[in-house]
């Protein structure tokens, strides 16, 4: 799954060179779920695993438009990598696991 970018480096008039890459589960987990486990034992986990298989599409770069504002530009850059890479497309930024519901 792509989650939301901070809107920081779109804010900028730069070129963004988006690249989208699919973790192949085959030989590891590449995702680190820091809610279930320390950052040794990840590391533990990634540095003896057998491979760690991926793939990557550099795709093209891109501006921000005319009128457009960072936030719909960053949507618009993450909605690429997902559909690239055949990843979901989430609305929310990952600190979802580490708040308590209210």
């Amino acid at each position: 799954s792509v989650m939301m970018f901070k809107k920081g480096s779109f804010e900028i008039d730069t070129v963004i060179y988006p690249v989208a890459i699919k973790y192949n589960t085959l030989y590891t987990e590449a995702f680190w779920n820091s809610s279930e486990q320390s950052f040794a034992k990840y590391l533990f986990m990634m540095l003896t695993s057998w491979a760690l298989v991926c793939d990557v599409w550099y795709l093209p770069p891109m501006r921000r438009l005319p009128g457009e504002n960072a936030i719909t530009f960053a949507n618009r850059v993450k909605a690429l990598i997902a559909k690239k890479g055949g990843l979901v497309d989430l609305q929310w930024d990952g600190m979802i696991k580490e708040k308590r519901a209210e």
